[in-house]
């Protein structure tokens, strides 16, 4: 006999659980879809993390991570980058409607405390939220 089907509640203060996920309709997934990006308008260096956005004409955000073995040379380290960028993005997302977004490590990420990772990425989505609204 089959199992019944799981029914998960959700929690409305908390919010439906399709948010709180990362899943393909939040990520860049084709080369395609990068090169537009890198192709776009906005670029903002920032010291160990650099972005590059544009805007993608949908109501939902996307993000794609260019992390480098010659930037972060041990696994546990660009996995650490893209574990915090993801979840940045994640509580962010709402604000970052409409563009698809590349983040991109530079020499010495792997090296800088997740607080202060956090605090990079909060910089960079502000700006781009800036520049979104203009």
């Amino acid at each position: 006999m089959l199992a019944p089907a799981l029914v998960v509640a959700v929690d409305s203060v908390q919010g439906s659980a399709s948010e709180k996920r990362f899943g393909r309709c939040c990520r860049l997934t084709r080369p395609s879809e990068y090169k537009l990006v890198f192709d776009g308008p906005y670029k903002s260096p920032g010291g160990v993390l650099a972005v590059r956005a544009r805007k993608n004409g949908s109501d939902s955000a996307r993000l794609g991570l260019v992390i480098s073995k010659k930037s972060i040379k041990n696994a546990v380290g660009r996995n650490r980058i893209k574990r915090l960028t993801r979840e940045s993005f994640r509580q962010h997302r709402a604000r970052l409607a409409g563009l698809d977004v590349v983040v991109i490590s530079r020499a010495g990420a792997g090296d800088v405390p997740n607080s202060k990772l956090f605090a990079i990425l909060n910089r960079h989505w502000e700006a781009l939220e800036r520049w979104k609204k203009s």
